[in-house]
Order: C-alpha cells, then sequence, then structure tokens
C-alpha cells in the first residue's frame, strides 16, 4: 500500500516534467522543423517523387563554391576580429572596475542586438562618397561587411569570456607574478589557457552569426558580394527555385551543425571550469600607473569610439540631413506619410506601433517556451541514456539560430496555410509573433540556463527532503533564482523580436509591416525622401532596441550569469 501511494505521489512530477518536454518539442516540431523539411522536401520532390539530381546540379556550378567561400571568409575573418577586439574589452568590463562600468557594458551589447537592417543602413551611410569613411572605398566590399559583422558580434566575445574572466580565481595568476613571471608571461601562460573554453565557445557562436548574416549582407553587399543566406532568399523569392534553395540549405546546415557542435563541446568544458573558480568579485579598480591598465583602456575607447559609436553616430547625424541639404526635422516629420509617391502602405508610426506589439506577443511566447527548455536541460540526470536525450533537447533548440530564417519565413507559407488547432494564423497576426519567437527561444535558453545549472542540487534535495513536492521545489528553489536572469532574457527576446527581418519580411501584410520591413522597403525605393525617412526610421528602431537592452542590463543580477 505504502508503495502504491508513493507511486501516485511521483505521477504529478512524471506528468510535470512530460509537458514541460512536451510543450517546447510540439513548438519546435511545428514551427521549425515542419516548415523546413517541407520546404526541403518540396525541392527534392517538386513532382512528388524524389529528386536528388539537384545535388549534382547546384554543387557543379561555379557561382555555389564561390558563394562558399565567401560566406566562410567573412565569417573567418569576421570572427577572427570580433574575438581580437573583444578580449581587451572583457578585460576592462570585468576584470577592472570604474564609474560608468554598468553603463559601458550595455552600451557594448546593444549592438548585438541592434536590426541588421538598422546595422546595414548605419554602414551603408557611414561607408558611400561623401560618407564620413567614404575615402576608404569599402562600399559594396568584403572588408566593410566583415566590419559591420564584427560590429555586430564582438559584444558575443566580451560577454561570454568576461563571464568566466572575472569569476577566475586571482590567486593562480599572483603565484605565477610572485615567482618572477612577467604580466604578459602571466598573459600566456596562466590566464589564456583557463579562458580557453570560454574563447572557443564565443568564437563559434560568432562563426555562426557570421556565416548566417542575412540583412547586413543584403544591404552592404550590393550584386558583387553574396553569400549562401542571401542566395537561398534570390533563389526562392526572385527565382521560386525551391530546389536550388533547398540544397542551399543543406549545404548551410551542415556547416551550422558542425558550429554547433564545437560550441556545445566548448561550452561544456567552460561550465566545467566554473564549477572549479572562485565565485568572488575579482575586479581591481583602474590604475593609469599599470601599463596593461592603461593600454586596454586606451583600446577600449577606441574600439566603442570607432567601431560602435562612430557608425551609430553618423546615422543619426545624416537622419537630420534633409534631401535639399539643409539641416532639420523634415525626415522624422516624414514619418507620418507613406514616403514618396506613397512608397508604403502605412505611416512609419503605425509600423513602429505594430512591431512593439509583435515584440511583446513574441517575448512572451519566447519565456515560456525557452523558460522551459532551460528548466528541463538545466537537470543532470545519472542515467547515461538520460543525460544525452538532455544534450539532444539543448542541440535541437540552437539549430533555430543557424537556419536561415528565409527557410522558415517561406516555409511557414508552404505548411500553414491551413488552421493550426482550430487557429488560422495568417488572419489571426500571429504567424509573425511565432516566427519571431522560433528566433528569440535559443537566446533564452542561453541567457537562463546556466543561471539554473549553477543552483546546488543540495538545495532541491532538503526541499524535498523537507516534505515539499516537485511544483513548490521549483516555486522556491528554482523559480527565484532563475528570476535573476529573467530580466536580461526578457531584453534579449524583445530586442531581437523587434529587429527581426528575414522570416518576417515573408510573413508581414503590407498593411501590417513591421518597422524593419518599413525601413528595408524606404532603402529600395528611390528618391531622396525616401531614403532620408529610412535613415531616420533606423534611428528610431535603434533608440528602441538600444532603451531596451539598457533597462534589461540595469535590472539584470550581477550574480546572474548567461552565454551572452
Amino acid at each position: 500500500m505504502d508503495r502504491d501511494r508513493r507511486g501516485l505521489r511521483l505521477r504529478p512530477a512524471h506528468l510535470l516534467w512530460a509537458a514541460a518536454v512536451a510543450v517546447p518539442l510540439g513548438f519546435l516540431a511545428v514551427f521549425f522543423a515542419w516548415p523546413v523539411v517541407a520546404l526541403v522536401a518540396r525541392g527534392f520532390a517538386p513532382e512528388g517523387t524524389l529528386d536528388l539530381s539537384g545535388f549534382t546540379e547546384v554543387l557543379s556550378r561555379p557561382r555555389t563554391w564561390r558563394l562558399v567561400g565567401l560566406t566562410l571568409t567573412q565569417a573567418a575573418l569576421g570572427t577572427a576580429f570580433s574575438v581580437l577586439l573583444g578580449l581587451p574589452l572583457a578585460y576592462l568590463l570585468y576584470r577592472r572596475s570604474f564609474p560608468g562600468r554598468t553603463l559601458a557594458r550595455g552600451l557594448v551589447t546593444v549592438p548585438f542586438v541592434l536590426p541588421a537592417v538598422v546595422v546595414g543602413v548605419a554602414f551603408r551611410t557611414l561607408f558611400a562618397p561623401g560618407g564620413t569613411l567614404g575615402f576608404l572605398g569599402l562600399e559594396e566590399s568584403l572588408a566593410g561587411i566583415v566590419v559591420a559583422l564584427v560590429f555586430f558580434n564582438v559584444s558575443v566575445v566580451v560577454r561570454t569570456v568576461g563571464g568566466l574572466w572575472e569569476r577566475l580565481d586571482p590567486r593562480t595568476e599572483q603565484a605565477a607574478a610572485s615567482l618572477g613571471a612577467s604580466p604578459a608571461r602571466v598573459l600566456r601562460t596562466v590566464t589564456l589557457p583557463a579562458l580557453a573554453p570560454a574563447v572557443a565557445s564565443a568564437a563559434s557562436v560568432v562563426f555562426l552569426f557570421c556565416a548566417t548574416a542575412f540583412g547586413v549582407v543584403l544591404v552592404l553587399g550590393g550584386v558583387r558580394y553574396g553569400t549562401v543566406e542571401t542566395e537561398i532568399w534570390t533563389r526562392t523569392t526572385q527565382f521560386l527555385d525551391l530546389r536550388s534553395a533547398s540544397v542551399l540549405s543543406v549545404l548551410q546546415l551542415v556547416v551550422i551543425t558542425a558550429a554547433l557542435a564545437a560550441s556545445a563541446r566548448a561550452r561544456s568544458r567552460r561550465e566545467a571550469a566554473l564549477r572549479l573558480v572562485s565565485a568572488r568579485r575579482t575586479a581591481r579598480p583602474l590604475s593609469w600607473r599599470r601599463a596593461g591598465d592603461m593600454a586596454a583602456a586606451l583600446g577600449g575607447v577606441v574600439i566603442v569610439g570607432g567601431l560602435l559609436v562612430l557608425p551609430l553616430a553618423g546615422l543619426v547625424a545624416r537622419s537630420f540631413r534633409e534631401p535639399d541639404g539643409s539641416w532639420g526635422l523634415g525626415n522624422y516629420v516624414a514619418l507620418g506619410t507613406t514616403g514618396e509617391r506613397n512608397a508604403l502602405v502605412v505611416t512609419v508610426w503605425e509600423a513602429t506601433a505594430t512591431s512593439l506589439r509583435t515584440a511583446l506577443a513574441a517575448t512572451v511566447l519566447s519565456l515560456v517556451v525557452g523558460g522551459l527548455v532551460a528548466l528541463v536541460v538545466s537537470r543532470r540526470p545519472r542515467a547515461a541514456g538520460a543525460r544525452r536525450a538532455v544534450g539532444v533537447l539543448d542541440g535541437l533548440f540552437m539549430l533555430p539560430l543557424g537556419v536561415s530564417a528565409v527557410t522558415v519565413g517561406f516555409g511557414f507559407l508552404i505548411t500553414l496555410d491551413q488552421p493550426v488547432l482550430g487557429v488560422d494564423l495568417r488572419t489571426s497576426g500571429l504567424l509573425v509573433p511565432v516566427a519571431q519567437a522560433v528566433v528569440a527561444v535559443p537566446l533564452v535558453v542561453r541567457t537562463v540556463l546556466p543561471v539554473l545549472r549553477a543552483v546546488d542540487p543540495r538545495l532541491r534535495e532538503v526541499a524535498a527532503v523537507l516534505g515539499s513536492d516537485p511544483g513548490r521545489v521549483l516555486r522556491t528553489v528554482d523559480l527565484p533564482i532563475a528570476l535573476r536572469s529573467l530580466g536580461l532574457a526578457t531584453g534579449f527576446a524583445f530586442a531581437v523580436s523587434l529587429g527581426e527581418f528575414g522570416a518576417t519580411s515573408f510573413l508581414a501584410r503590407p498593411d501590417g509591416a513591421t518597422l524593419p520591413v518599413v525601413i528595408y522597403r524606404l532603402v529600395g525605393r528611390p528618391g531622396a525622401e525616401n531614403y532620408g525617412m529610412a535613415l531616420a526610421a533606423s534611428v528610431v528602431l535603434a533608440v528602441l532596441t538600444a532603451t531596451v537592452m539598457m533597462l534589461a542590463e540595469q535590472l539584470r543580477d550581477e550574480r546572474a550569469g548567461g552565454e551572452f
């Protein structure tokens, strides 16, 4: 009888964990796997029968391998420079303390969540003839694209490496210094080897983001420079060549899977290292008497000012330049119109309101799904099979970061033309928020998961021994600790949803266009007034995303970790 009662008490826990697994998996299956597989299958079986001749045809084209080469080259260069510039900033922001450090951390994070269209327009303005850096000839060049990618991803290196660096026990470095090692040798032989897992994890994630960049390449690459991602968009939207797009999607997926595997391996090594280091704060006051501090501070000013602030400052300045060459608020006043020759169906302010509503819905959805995934994956089962299953689940929810948003968006149009659970997503207004949530969920997982994994399992065991049921353990142990990262996760989800362009460009109706879609349409339409409106609208979107991330950074608990 007692055994039966114990079994009855276990059933609610089993149902709770089953639901925590089933809901995210159902979301991933319906809104990611199904659209992607359907699009790929339609390309490989156009007449209902399997036809793999597309592989031979696409892979035999010189253009395909040129695009693959450009994709890998820009990803490798973007990763290398992001790491080189990110390490000094990580040291400055996480190992040294100075007034305004929290503000500086938030400022460095902002570029990562800025919409790709905004970044593309900012650098296009900077590199154009007559722009601040127009004399460098970087317009429609590989170098210009790489600079923009570094602008995007240097914060990933700063946050990932800095999060580990500030928790490294300084006594090892102090011991090496007391034995006569110079600061450079301490850095080379002690600090960098300890940081290697975090550097490898950051590099693999940055490579993933650079290889799948879409909006930046679309705006800055012109007709000379394209990638696998932009080619998928071109083949899908302009030629309806689903077979070629499917082959390219498979090629991209192979590269992304390799990057995700490297990231997962490096991340596991990083988590193992974190269990060995001191948790006390190691930041010391910044001193101009130390040569290393002086070099890091000067380098940080140059990097932040030249790489991060200059493009945005140039964008803001040009937004006040009116079509007749004078300075004023004309471009911002025009945001209440539909542009020159009615280039838009809705005004920019109406598109802004749509973006905010859509991002709010996407944020709620991604927090629910991502929170459940983080909760399940944070557990460390004793059985080897269960541990492998948890690892597979973690990897599955990273895939949306690597699969083309164009593929996902077009797959939505193919598969979700019928009601899902009695709801027609195309007319309900939920299609765009769902697509944006698919992109935001991995970032929520990567922000919340390290915090949950840092929970001492003995806390849960003590609560259970004292009679708490699994639901109460979650409420009293896991939830309060997870709330430390909730502000940052919300900021990431909202900002990313606000600026998502790839899938939204397929799904948003003209009368329900979001702000990134409107900006891209204005850039592509002739007329100085339209381009001026695009600049002003880009500033509006940049201010919105920056405000969200700065608030999230202020609300973040200093004890909260996170992948980014």
